[in-house]
């Protein structure tokens, strides 16, 4: 009826107007990290990415879709022989690089990352923060006070200590973006992965944690939870066939994932075409059921 039409029009001015009011930045038009939404190889040049742990793996094809659209990456990881070789691989294929090392669990590493990096390519637009460890197999009730020490400080606290340094030089570029790497066990914790598990569950709320204040600063921060990924990282999970054939059960895609297919998607929500996305986690799992 006319008087439900009129009601409804009400409810949506006042919603409307309590969202701008709480969340100044839903009211803004400018675009954040660009313009159009044309993708293209060359949609992220000028960009200066970083990209932590990044000389193999999800890290390392994340540089590399990075790169082959344009911008100028920043690979490092704990091993200078790991960084010659990835930024060899990188020039090969015609991608503009700077290698260092970097282990993102000391404040002093970090600090040096990121000065290096605005020395070298004069700012930052891009962290991609992919640096994670997992020194503990089993029961969860047999952890240490050791082993949740060193897993949340480099999967947890390291990413979030990154953010915090490379933000005031996004700031100074007009935004950026900031995609924390996850993982399935996010969602759904793996067995004899659990204090792993947590702390990439907690990288899920620090996603939603940072994207409001950030954006007031034209800074998204969004997430990608890979699922069975063919990396060194999670080699335990895909060497052996029995367990393999046990995982692909949960697999509507029947098959191990690539490193490039995670890549493909850091690179996207890095670019113009993600420019109305954040705080958000696109998990790439060939279709395990881990949320609705």
């Amino acid at each position: 009826s006319q008087r439900n039409l009129l009601s409804f029009q009400v409810m949506l001015r006042c919603f409307v107007s309590r969202s701008l009011l709480t969340n100044p930045v839903a009211g803004q038009t400018r675009k954040m990290s660009g313009g159009s939404l044309a993708g293209s190889q060359s949609s992220l040049a000028g960009k200066v990415a970083i990209v932590t742990a990044s000389t193999d793996g999800i890290g390392l094809a994340a540089a590399q879709a990075l790169g082959q659209r344009g911008a100028h990456v920043v690979v490092s990881s704990r091993r200078q022989s790991n960084v010659d070789k990835a930024v060899a691989l990188l020039q090969s294929e015609k991608i503009q690089v700077t290698g260092t090392t970097c282990n993102v669990g000391k404040s002093e590493d970090r600090e040096r990352l990121v000065n290096m990096t605005v020395e070298h390519c004069g700012g930052i637009d891009i962290l991609v923060s992919n640096a994670a460890v997992n020194p503990f197999f089993g029961n969860i009730m047999d952890s240490t006070a050791a082993v949740w020490d060193k897993i949340l400080d480099v999967n947890v606290k390291a990413a979030f200590l990154m953010t915090q340094l490379v933000v005031p030089h996004m700031e100074k570029r007009g935004g950026g973006s900031v995609v924390f790497v996850s993982s399935v066990a996010g969602y759904q914790p793996m067995q004899a992965l659990g204090p792993y598990s947590v702390s990439k569950t907690a990288l899920l709320g620090l996603t939603r944690a940072l994207a409001p204040e950030l954006a007031q600063s034209h800074i998204r921060v969004n997430c990608v939870a890979p699922g069975i990924i063919k990396t060194r990282f999670s080699q335990a999970l895909w060497h052996d066939e029995d367990v393999l054939d046990e995982l692909k059960k949960q697999l509507s895609i029947k098959r191990v994932g690539e490193p490039e297919e995670i890549g493909g998607v850091i690179a996207f929500l890095c670019s113009k075409d993600a420019s109305y996305i954040t705080g958000e986690t696109i998990t790439v799992t060939g279709g395990m059921s881990c949320r609705l």
